[in-house]
């Protein structure tokens, strides 16, 4: 795997996250007190989104974890790692590091 550029740091503010296609599937890329983290924006007890209900309105940070809109299961995005039922398997985490003002991510 190598690191390949996804976009510049100024696009995502503190506490934030943007959402991109790699290679297919969607990557969901969080800045947390400006450290940058990336898990696969998939909840592993449904298979649906882990960043948007079902309005499309984006679901909230809680410190590093996120919380799938639909049942619960709770994620931490610095690793992917599962906090809580009902999912049980980790969610994909990825590298990421910043150099030159630019977000870049392993895969």
């Amino acid at each position: 795997m190598e690191f390949h550029e996804i976009c510049p740091i100024a696009d995502i503010c503190v506490g934030g996250r943007e959402i991109f296609d790699i290679n297919g599937h969607w990557v969901a890329v969080f800045n947390v007190g400006g450290r940058f983290y990336a898990i696969d924006d998939v909840c592993t007890h449904d298979g649906n989104t882990l960043t948007e209900d079902a309005k499309g309105n984006p679901v909230p940070l809680d410190g590093y974890e996120i919380e799938c809109p639909r049942h619960g299961a709770r994620f931490d995005v610095r690793n992917g790692n599962v906090l809580c039922a009902p999912a049980y398997k980790d969610v994909r985490s990825y590298a990421v590091k910043i150099e030159n003002d630019i977000v870049w991510m392993e895969y």
